[in-house]
């Protein structure tokens, strides 16, 4: 007897490089897709009938302050000596899900996982302004993140596009934070996510606010609104609540089994209160629970 569609074991290919990868990509088109850390499996109702493994790829591996490659582990991520600029991905990765998780999904997953609104790193990413490095059939070519985002989630997205690595620079005077929450305790989706970086003067107060908010809507955005309240300020408490306000006021909260859509707003002050202060933490006392 054959095994309906949805409990047939899909078939996994190894790759050994990023162009054969691609290519086998390539060849598969919809049928086929790329399998780094598989924790989002868990949540398809349609797997693919081929999955190109990327786990061989050395290409793909390996950390330095500013570059992370797309098979970097959360774990990896949490664990790497980044600089205050970069503050907001180390937190972002450290918090996220629960160890069991973290130490298999990849960065390049959170990015490339269609209708995760709960990415933890992409808010991170986005208010970094990183860029990625894609390889397709046709080349390699490197676009910011919120672009690789349009794109690899549209309904014209290329099947054999790998995203390579993520960038994103840490001038001195730049800092970063991350803040979720969630409903009772580790390893639970985020209801709201934030994520701010700013350049701060002699004086401390903030320039070149970026900031980035998750899973309040389908897909997290940067939100200029928040920034222009951030920006002149100190990052203190009063001015995150009234970003925190500024944000909620302009965001399309959607509903869930975790949260209504409301209460994504509600708590919204309260979350960037927490991401601004996580940009002055001290990484010393951190524990990754």
């Amino acid at each position: 007897m054959t095994a309906p569609a949805l409990l047939a074991r899909p078939r996994v290919e190894v790759a050994r490089s990023v162009d054969e990868a691609v290519g086998r990509l390539a060849e598969l088109g919809p049928d086929g897709a790329p399998l780094a850390g598989g924790t989002w499996l868990m949540r398809s109702a349609t797997p693919p009938g081929m999955f190109v493994a990327l786990h061989r790829i050395p290409e793909l591996r390996g950390v330095t302050t500013g570059t992370w490659g797309a098979m970097t582990t959360h774990t990896e991520l949490a664990a790497a000596p980044l600089p205050p600029a970069l503050r907001a991905l180390r937190t972002a990765a450290r918090t996220s899900a629960f160890p069991q998780v973290r130490n298999m999904a990849t960065l390049g997953g959170n990015l490339a996982a269609r209708g995760f609104a709960e990415a933890d790193l992409v808010p991170a990413l986005l208010a970094l302004d990183a860029t990625v490095e894609v390889a397709t059939a046709a080349g390699r070519h490197r676009i910011g993140v919120g672009d690789y985002l349009r794109a690899a989630h549209g309904d014209t997205a290329d099947p054999a596009a790998l995203l390579v690595s993520a960038s994103a620079s840490a001038p001195a005077g730049r800092r970063s934070g991350y803040a979720r929450l969630i409903v009772r305790g580790g390893g639970e989706y985020a209801l709201v996510s934030v994520a701010i970086s700013a350049d701060l003067d002699g004086t401390g107060v903030a320039s070149a606010v970026r900031v980035a908010v998750g899973s309040v809507e389908a897909r997290a955005r940067r939100c200029p609104e928040a920034e222009a309240a951030l920006a002149g300020t100190t990052l203190d408490e009063a001015a995150a609540r009234a970003a925190g306000q500024a944000a909620a006021a302009v965001l399309t909260p959607r509903d869930d089994l975790l949260a209504p859509g409301w209460y994504r707003l509600a708590v919204m002050p309260a979350v960037f209160v927490r991401a601004a202060a996580d940009c002055f933490a001290d990484s010393v006392t951190e524990e990754v629970r």
